[in-house]
């Protein structure tokens, strides 16, 4: 199976706009990738009439569900990517309305997470696209159940890892902690991205914050997606972003050689 585990170092870390970054630039590339939200809570109850407009996204349109799934529709809009239903359930195998931790949203709704699902649902989506690009959720010690946490799914699902970051005050300590889990677990690790949450341009602290990370961690710091306001929409377009970003992400997927 080809493709990406994007993992954070905490959550609201700027897993999703990585990924659906990394999905719309590959597919614009030509390569036929698919987003993947394994495991996905606060999603909110959809009503049946599934043609409500508020429900549409670039021309896609969910299949019948209970829920949508905010993470894979944000993916799914910067790629302006049409999905079947079969394709959207896989693409989401667990989804649940409370916003809380996986392992304790499933337990809420009295089900347990099963990893052996999830690897189904992926290899699924494996057979029909080129890349799969699977987003955690949290960080890399989230349970998903009473035994296994997100560093198991890495670890099931086989792929290299990306490690999204923030690039202040705090993210040496987070994001070296992240590699040595990572790394005493024997994953592949493809690099870090660092990703600015608060406008204004870069100064001596981030600046060494990515020399450090690289020196201690012994892994390359891929680039910095700059702040940009059009990545916080729901429903973000790849070409409306500013060039910028745009600039980054192309430099990102090259240095991955995807």
């Amino acid at each position: 199976m080809n493709g990406l585990f994007i993992t954070g170092t905490d959550t609201d870390i700027g897993k999703t706009a990585l990924s659906a970054l990394l999905l719309a630039e590959l597919r614009r590339r030509g390569t036929n990738a698919a987003p993947m939200k394994p495991a996905q809570t606060g999603c909110a109850l959809k009503p049946e009439d599934t043609n409500d407009p508020e429900f549409q996204v670039s021309g896609f349109k969910p299949p019948v569900s209970s829920r949508s799934v905010p993470d894979l529709d944000y993916s799914l809009s910067m790629a302006s990517m049409t999905v079947s239903g079969e394709d959207y359930a896989n693409m989401a195998p667990y989804t649940f309305e409370p916003a809380c931790s996986p392992h304790l949203a499933a337990k809420m709704a009295g089900i347990e997470i099963e990893l052996a699902e999830i690897v189904i649902a992926a290899r699924t989506l494996a057979s029909e696209y080129e890349f799969v690009i699977a987003e955690g959720a949290g960080g890399i010690m989230v349970p998903l159940n009473s035994r296994e946490t997100m560093l198991d799914l890495m670890q099931a699902l086989k792929l290299p890892v990306l490690l999204a970051a923030r690039p202040g005050l705090g993210t040496i300590n987070h994001t070296l902690l992240s590699i040595r889990a990572l790394r005493s677990d024997g994953l592949n690790i493809a690099g870090v991205v660092l990703i600015a949450s608060q406008p204004g341009e870069p100064g001596f602290i981030e600046e060494d914050n990515a020399n450090a990370i690289t020196q201690f961690g012994n892994v390359p710091i891929l680039g910095t997606i700059p702040y940009c306001a059009q990545l916080a929409e729901t429903n973000p377009k790849f070409d409306n972003l500013p060039i910028p970003v745009v600039a980054e992400i192309e430099k990102i997927v090259n240095q991955l050689a995807l």
